[in-house]
């Protein structure tokens, strides 16, 4: 039996109201026009060991941790090996495939299996939300041994 929305209470109804806002994708942080991401290291095509330090590189804007509501400034989201695309205007999600840097680090170390393995910095607004447009770099290729 689904509940009516008055015995749902205040905390049901705020609920009831995010995930439909969440359902509805979020507002997009406009981006700079110059702004840039990149990776410091590894370069691309890079044979690297099972653990590797990755650098991320930022122009064009600040980095600040999640939630800071600092203009023009957002943090860094480490994609590795992900097939498609996130979603643009939704929270981007953490898992393996997306990694968050929502302290406002700028490196980190990574441990990946041998093989050949793509990574892509994209940063986010104070939500985990990509810009608008999406401040990205190029996907780059590391060969793992």
């Amino acid at each position: 039996m689904k509940p009516s929305l008055p015995s749902l209470g205040l905390a049901g109804l705020l609920l009831l109201a995010t995930g439909a806002a969440l359902a509805a994708g979020m507002p997009r942080t406009p981006s700079p026009v110059d702004a840039k991401v990149y990776f410091i290291e590894p370069q691309d095509g890079a044979t690297v060991g099972k653990t590797f330090t990755v650098k991320f590189g930022l122009d064009g804007m600040n980095v600040a941790p999640a939630g800071s509501a600092a203009p023009n400034s957002g943090h860094h989201h480490l994609l590795v090996d992900l097939k498609e695309q996130p979603s643009m205007d939704m929270p981007l999600p953490a898992n393996d495939n997306i990694r968050h840097f929502g302290k406002g680090q700028t490196e980190t170390q990574l441990t990946l299996p041998p093989g050949k393995h793509t990574l892509q910095l994209l940063l986010g607004d104070r939500n985990h939300v990509p810009f608008d447009p999406p401040v990205e770099s190029k996907p780059i290729t590391v060969n793992v041994q």
